[in-house]
């Protein structure tokens, strides 16, 4: 989920009456249309990420395919120096992924200073319904993904600001409100794979992509059919006389190093989860074990798999760590983290077990599945934590900034994984996971270092001095 919930100018008319609407689950009823709206739109940017790498690797990118997509040619002669196959596949896919978490940023800004929320909304997804229906043309596939990664510019930070926006500041339905929201998301990422990835992979291609335009389209019916319950969003900013901002604070400055050079550290420990999408895939689609009773799985249902621990354990991890705080003081966000980390390296392990031990048979699903459940509990642990620990240490002064760049991580995150998953072809096996492995302690011994540096500051800041 974006951070755009730096909630700007606010209708007082639509707060006062979602104040006494509690028609959807004890909330307003416009946040049942705009959970509904982001699960169709999470729906087809995760059908969208399931088939990509496949797709290209499978069809697309064969020799005597590829030469129709227009622009690709000369992308492979000079951003992507010659690379061709599943390296080049790799490698598109990290660069799509990462410029989604940057053009919401920008898509921000349009919003903010000439189209409004709404507005920016409503063309974001007409845009990537659009550009899921370019992906039935193959000459056009590169076009499709530039006009994707404008759409979700323009929707996904603007859609949960209008969430925010129901809610005035002292409504503590607010934050149980975005975990409803968040739940549509989880929601959608089971679906995807089991209805996009089934049409795409035993269909058609273009079948699988044109559902996920479909369903974007009748996400973007039922917003426009929901427009009274929904906020209007604040319009374009007027050229009025700013008011001051606060200032930095000399200790703050610290802090904000402090963040900042966590963020690389952050993509680094992403590497593995991130990978699940890209070279994963693959690997899962060329040797494990996918035939029950005569019949082979679609690979794409991997994701659900995914998707599904990860629901699972993110609310496991929540009430585990309800019960532990009621009887006992638990860590801290940093403790946390590298506990995270700590499961996340264990379910690295069990890909490195499964690739040592494949021998001249397919993969059981044993160990991919435990990695899946392992891995899952680090991500409970590590990224809803590690925003957590952002907002808490931000200074007061640019915390929507700071958390604008925490999502620089993803980016980053993203980019290594087009380039790391491209090594898979040429990598053995075994190795290119313990790669990914070796990542994840990494970021593991700097999270411990972060862990001893503060609690260091900590112990020897004066009395009175903000923590």
């Amino acid at each position: 989920m974006t951070t755009a919930e730096a909630t700007p100018a606010i209708d007082p008319e639509l707060v006062e009456s979602a104040a006494h609407d509690r028609a959807f689950l004890g909330h307003p009823k416009g946040l049942g249309y705009l959970s509904v709206v982001e699960g169709c739109e999470r729906f087809s940017y995760y059908s969208m990420q399931t088939l990509l790498v496949l797709y290209m690797v499978n069809y697309l990118l064969l020799p005597g395919q590829e030469e129709s997509v227009i622009g690709l040619s000369w992308l492979k002669d000079g951003w992507y120096a010659g690379l061709s196959g599943q390296p080049l596949a790799s490698a598109i896919f990290g660069d799509y992924t990462a410029l989604v978490y940057l053009t919401p940023i920008l898509g921000g800004v349009l919003a903010d200073r000439f189209l409004g929320r709404r507005m920016a909304l409503i063309l974001g997804g007409l845009i990537m319904a659009l550009g899921h229906f370019l992906m039935a043309f193959e000459g056009a596939f590169l076009f499709a993904l530039l006009t994707l990664v404008v759409g979700v510019g323009l929707f996904k930070g603007n859609i949960a600001t209008q969430v925010g926006e129901l809610y005035n500041e002292n409504d503590l339905r607010r934050a149980m409100a975005f975990q409803i929201f968040y739940i549509a998301i989880q929601v959608s990422v089971i679906a995807a794979p089991l209805v996009s990835g089934t049409l795409g992979e035993k269909v058609g291609w273009h079948w699988g992509f044109g559902s996920a335009g479909v369903v974007m389209v009748i996400g973007l019916l039922i917003y426009l059919g929901g427009q009274r319950y929904l906020p209007p969003g604040a319009p374009p900013a007027r050229r009025e006389k700013a008011q001051p901002r606060p200032k930095l604070e000399r200790h703050e400055w610290g802090r904000l190093g402090a963040l900042l050079a966590l963020i690389p550290i952050l993509a680094v420990g992403l590497l593995q989860n991130q990978e699940i999408f890209n070279a994963y895939l693959v690997w899962a689609d060329q040797h494990f074990q996918l035939t029950f009773f005569g019949q082979t799985v679609p690979t794409s249902w991997m994701i659900t798999v995914d998707a599904t621990c990860s629901f699972t354990m993110l609310v496991a991890v929540t009430a585990f760590w309800k019960w532990y705080g009621a009887r006992r003081k638990e860590p801290d966000e940093l403790g946390k983290m590298i506990i995270g980390s700590l499961f996340t390296l264990a379910g690295g392990m069990c890909l490195v077990i499964a690739a040592a031990t494949q021998g001249s048979g397919k993969i059981g699903l044993f160990w991919p599945v435990m990695f899946h459940l392992l891995n899952s509990i680090g991500f409970g642990h590590v990224l809803p934590v590690s925003l957590a620990l952002f907002t808490k240490l931000a200074p007061k002064a640019i915390t929507a900034t700071v958390i604008g760049i925490y999502y620089l991580a993803f980016f980053a995150a993203n980019k290594i994984t087009g380039t790391v998953g491209g090594w898979y072809s040429t990598m053995d096996t075994t190795q290119f996971w313990l790669l990914h492995v070796a990542a994840t302690g990494v970021s593991l011994v700097a999270f411990v270092i972060y862990k001893l540096v503060l609690s260091h500051g900590t112990s020897r800041r004066p009395e009175g001095k903000p923590a």
